[in-house]
């Protein structure tokens, strides 16, 4: 079998990595690096109770890859403890009771902490703002590169190939599969994998299925220097149970975030002033830490599609064309197990036992699902 991925962000890097297990991969990608836009854009943390179930079932078939990875996947830990804290104020301070009783009993380390005990691990809480807190002790970051590096590798040393600069002009399907024409030339295989993120709604539509209703949304995000007295190296990813910010030590500073969704076409996408703004502004409500410049500011998109689940299966109407896109924020620690997910759809096989046993079924995901069907043609 040849296989064709489109896209090498993190969801085409771990399919093909795992594909290529039994199958000859070509990877192409628009840009001339991969992970150029969201993989390379994002917080990358391992947090297990986000988003849904769905997605907390695929994190935590993933937790066992990023804890001990394959010999010779990756010489450096693929995870580092990170710790997180949940803040509220008085508005949001029932999240706080909300969050345990839907998480507490799969994530039994989640557990309030006193405002003391917060602020011993963030010092500069503004307790006259923030009223309750929340530890989870189990978030990590995620060493993307060197995961994207292990899949790369293992797609190498399987005969395959990735292909940078290759964006995708055309989609044809043929008795013999599919051709694909990009900037870097033609290329053809039985199966084509659409893991173009952002783009995937593109491809899909120079495919013949639609684009699934995928929507990308822009989040914005600046890295900000602590006063010169203050260590932030061991700080948690500091989140608020209302939404709206969330910010997190980056190499000696912090990433601060409005945690914004705004609709967006698929682009390379920028910062708008105004969610700088507002990110500064809620960081330094709830923190007594002053912001005297910014050192950096971006932008990374996340694509989702109506019901927030991922897209993974065989188009219902074109064959051999295979949806994986829309995994929000949530592609980079889930990826171990999308990855095997989609190794075992495109050979036609059921989803591994350790991800149907945390409750994650193929008819949840599939292109097919009721939820889509009004975007599939």
């Amino acid at each position: 079998m040849d296989v064709i991925v489109i896209g090498a962000g993190i969801a085409g890097m771990s399919a093909a990595g795992e594909i290529s297990k039994f199958a000859t991969v070509v990877v192409l990608e628009a840009e001339s690096q991969p992970a150029y836009h969201s993989t390379g854009r994002s917080a990358a943390l391992f947090i297990e109770p986000y988003e849904n179930d769905v997605v907390w079932g695929l994190t935590v078939a993933s937790g066992a890859f990023f804890k001990k990875p394959p010999a010779g996947f990756s010489d450096v830990p693929l995870l580092r403890l990170r710790r997180g804290l949940m803040i509220a104020d008085e508005e949001h301070a029932g999240s706080i009771d909300s969050y345990i009783k839907h998480w507490g009993e799969r994530c039994p380390g989640l557990h309030e902490v006193s405002l003391d005990e917060a602020l011993e691990m963030v010092p500069v809480i503004n307790t006259d703002r923030v009223v309750r807190t929340l530890e989870d002790p189990e978030i990590y970051d995620i060493d993307v590169h060197a995961l994207l590096q292990g899949y790369l590798a293992n797609v190498r040393a399987s005969g395959g190939s990735l292909v940078t600069n290759a964006r995708v002009s055309s989609l044809a399907h043929q008795s013999s599969g599919w051709r694909v024409v990009t900037e870097a030339g033609e290329f053809e295989a039985g199966v084509v994998v659409n893991a173009a993120g952002s783009w995937g709604g593109e491809i899909g539509r120079l495919a013949g299925a639609g684009d699934m209703g995928l929507s990308p949304m822009r989040r914005t995000a600046v890295l900000v220097a602590p006063p010169a007295d203050v260590d932030v190296n061991a700080w948690p990813v500091v989140h608020n149970a209302g939404g709206g910010l969330y910010f997190k030590p980056e190499s000696g500073k912090l990433m601060v975030s409005p945690a914004d969704t705004k609709p967006s076409q698929p682009c390379d996408a920028q910062p708008d002033e105004i969610d700088v703004a507002i990110a500064l502004d809620r960081f330094q409500n709830f923190t007594n830490m002053p912001v005297d410049r910014i050192e950096h500011r971006w932008a990374g998109l996340r694509s989702f599609v109506a019901d927030g689940l991922p897209v993974v299966g065989f188009d219902p109407l074109q064959s051999g064309f295979f949806w994986l896109v829309g995994q929000g924020g949530f592609g980079v620690q889930t990826s171990p197990a999308m990855g095997r997910v989609a190794a075992s759809l495109v050979q036609g096989n059921e989803l591994p036992d350790d991800i149907c046993e945390r409750g994650v079924s193929a008819a949840q995901i599939s292109p097919g699902r009721e939820a889509l069907r009004i975007n599939a043609v």
